[in-house]
């Protein structure tokens, strides 16, 4: 007879929920039921005794803890409405809420003062910031890494227990020349941290692992507990594993949970290693996976079977679905980045007139830049988003740079983009660039009056520079196009100085502004569409859009784990782009790019669209404007597409000449676009 907990369980989810007591390994595939596994296991191991003050459930985020906590209880409720309250005595949290609690119980048997005051990224970064100042006094400043890279360096090496060096090589090869500047500086942060009794995020980690590793209070620790469950095994780190064994050195009580083809944190120092090594870790661990599907259709399965396959280490798994056969994922080939946003757009609004609302859908991608073309056009269309997953285009530091440009000429009484501008010239401060904004009011916004202004002598002919490229922006004959160009060629040694291990990668995002530039009618238009100005008015339209209460979502690959939606779309499908051509030096790398991008389809409950555009257009001061063709990505080769996919191609629309003589109609005809496409109507209706 199943017991009344686990009647609604599959097989393989009622084999882990009744395990007994050795270590055991729950290979949760995308979609399985893994939150509803766990939830059933606090809870048997309540209902058949265990004390709820003894387990320690350490999940990826507290909110999750919560919920798996609330779940127990819930099941609990159903067998007995007392008795079980106590539930919530649970340990239950991330690895470093748990952590802190333990420290200060314990933290003064490593030197830690029970009022330790812990830092957040802000407060890191700041702390990094004023050790650098006063200990790193000879160097090229303006090339040493900036507050935030500092301490992304310190985090990778602390938590993935590796030496600077390797981790300058492999992550930071432009840096290895600052090694002994790096470790100098290394020294005197953790000493000030030391001396303040200051614990950041990496150190809760570090200082826990200590105390596993003292006998006397690592066993007052261990016996605090008989029942250690961890959630998203895949996502932790090497100190996060020694944790874990220091907890229950024999494996005893253990249950982890995770799924190594969803591994994709190793910028955070996440190691696949530690679920694929667990079993040596433990012996005789228990592997149980969960196999039966509940989020999508077979053939969407099918596909991301074939994909994830193509990993040669990997626990074997072959997701199946509950549900009906549903249609074959499509692979769309596009001709460019415009069809490509075409098609996708296009689509989007087919589903919502179909009954799919806006919020069942989802456009994901590999770099938050890649959605400035998608992103533009849906403001075009009016179409309502959320972006989740780094910055909006529009928020980044270098495209706001390039944007004060045009925001200040065309409004030169603009004080937050002429503040801006003028601070990113050497020399000038922000007392400076007040002042200089004073004049410009006061010679009624005419740029003349900065030309007879004298700089101070470290500013420099850049000064000069500046005001004729702001005059030169006036210039009538100039389209918008050339505006951001001749903005570009000026800012590019600025973004240089200012990100020295990027500022490629962000140039790019800037030529992608001047590749949409011919969709605006001028400066004005595309501001507005932009929506800068005020600063946070583009964060309130994108962010609570409150047309109907529905959105599409924008996201991430990385930010859009662990959720679902009925259509999905994976744009920029090239090689480059999935995997990253900055992914592909090692095989570990490309690895997890495959996964990344299994992690991506698995999102898909009815629908699955993947594009990729054949070609990009590029700038380039060297080289010239240019075509590149490329290839889409090498984790779908031809053998997966015939057998999994739908192939399509998006190359129906207006060539180059089309569009050329389309524009000299509007203007022989002296016609708006609203215009002309009213003429075109009008009979039909």
């Amino acid at each position: 007879m199943i017991d009344s907990i686990s009647k609604n369980l599959n097989v393989a989810q009622r084999e882990a929920v009744e395990y007994g007591d050795g270590p055991l390994l729950v290979v949760a595939g995308a979609g399985t039921g893994k939150t509803t596994m766990l939830a059933h296991r606090v809870a048997d191991l309540v209902r058949k005794g265990a004390e709820p003050s003894r387990i320690l459930l350490l999940t990826f985020t507290r909110r999750a803890a919560g919920e798996l906590v609330q779940r127990a209880k819930n099941l609990l409720e159903t067998v007995s409405k007392e008795g079980f309250a106590h539930v919530t005595g649970i340990w239950g949290g991330t690895f470093h809420a748990v952590g802190t609690r333990l420290l200060r119980i314990y933290g003064k048997n490593v030197g830690l003062p029970q009022n330790f005051t812990i830092l957040d990224r802000a407060d890191q970064e700041d702390l990094m910031n004023l050790v650098r100042t006063d200990t790193i006094q000879v160097m090229d400043k303006k090339r040493f890494p900036k507050k935030n890279t500092l301490v992304s360096i310190y985090g990778r090496c602390v938590n993935s227990r590796k030496p600077l060096y390797e981790i300058l090589a492999n992550y930071y090869p432009k840096l290895e020349e600052y090694l002994p500047e790096l470790a100098k500086l290394f020294d005197a942060y953790t000493k000030r941290k030391v001396d303040d009794a200051m614990l950041d995020y990496d150190d809760l980690l570090l200082y826990w692992s200590a105390l596993m590793k003292q006998p006397e209070i690592g066993e007052r620790i261990r016996s605090r507990f008989d029942w250690i469950l961890v959630d998203e095994y895949q996502d932790t780190n090497r100190i996060q594993a020694e944790i874990v064994r220091g907890l229950t050195p024999t494996g005893k009580g253990l249950t982890v949970v995770g799924d190594d083809a969803q591994s994709i944190y190793s910028f955070r120092s996440a190691t696949v290693r530690n679920i694929l090594d667990l079993p040596e870790m433990f012996p005789g661990t228990k592997i149980i996976p969960l196999e039966m599907n509940y989020r999508s259709s077979d053939l969407i399965l099918k596909a991301t079977n074939q994909v994830i396959a193509q990993l040669k280490e990997r626990y074997r798994k072959n997701l199946f679905s509950t549900r009906a056969l549903g249609v074959k994922p499509v692979f769309c080939r596009c001709r460019d980045e415009d069809a490509q946003t075409r098609y996708v757009v296009d689509l989007i609004l087919e589903h919502f007139e179909n009954g799919t609302p806006l919020k069942e859908q989802a456009v994901l991608f590999r770099s938050s830049s890649h959605s400035i073309r998608l992103e533009t056009e849906l403001a075009r269309r009016r179409i309502p988003y959320v972006k989740y997953g780094g910055l909006k285009f529009t928020e980044s530091a270098h495209v706001k740079d390039l944007l004060t440009f045009l925001r200040l000429v065309e409004n030169p009484a603009d004080l937050p983009a002429g503040m801006r501008l003028l601070t990113m010239l050497p020399g000038i401060g922000p007392k400076k660039a007040r002042q200089l904004m004073g004049l410009l009011h006061d010679a009624g916004g005419n740029f003349n009056i900065w030309a007879s202004w004298t700089p101070p002598r470290n500013t420099g002919d850049i000064w000069f520079q500046a005001v004729q490229l702001l005059k030169g922006l006036l210039e009538p004959e100039k389209d918008l196009k050339q505006q951001i160009q001749d903005v570009i060629d000026f800012y590019r040694p600025i973004l240089q100085e200012k990100w020295p291990v990027d500022g490629d990668s962000r140039l790019a995002d800037l030529e992608q502004i001047h590749d949409v530039a011919n969709r605006f009618k001028g400066r004005r238009e595309m501001l507005a569409e932009f929506v800068l100005d005020p600063p946070h008015s583009s964060e309130e339209y994108a962010d609570k859009p409150d047309i109907d209460d529905d959105w599409l979502n924008l996201s991430t690959i990385h930010s859009a784990k662990g959720l679902e939606w009925k259509t999905v779309f994976i744009i920029h499908a090239s090689d480059g782009n999935i995997p990253s051509d900055m992914s592909t030096g090692r095989q570990d790398d490309i690895d997890e790019e495959l996964r990344l991008f299994y992690v991506a389809m698995t999102r898909a409950k009815d629908y699955l669209y993947v594009t990729c555009p054949m070609r990009y257009f590029h700038i380039g001061p060297s080289w010239g404007n240019r075509f590149s063709q490329v290839l889409p990505t090498r984790f779908l080769p031809s053998p997966i597409l015939k057998s999994a996919f739908d192939e399509e191609t998006a190359y129906e629309i207006l060539n180059d000449d089309e569009t050329e003589d389309f524009r000299n109609v509007l203007e022989e005809e002296n016609l708006t676009l609203d215009q002309w496409l009213k003429n075109q109507t009008e009979d039909l209706w």
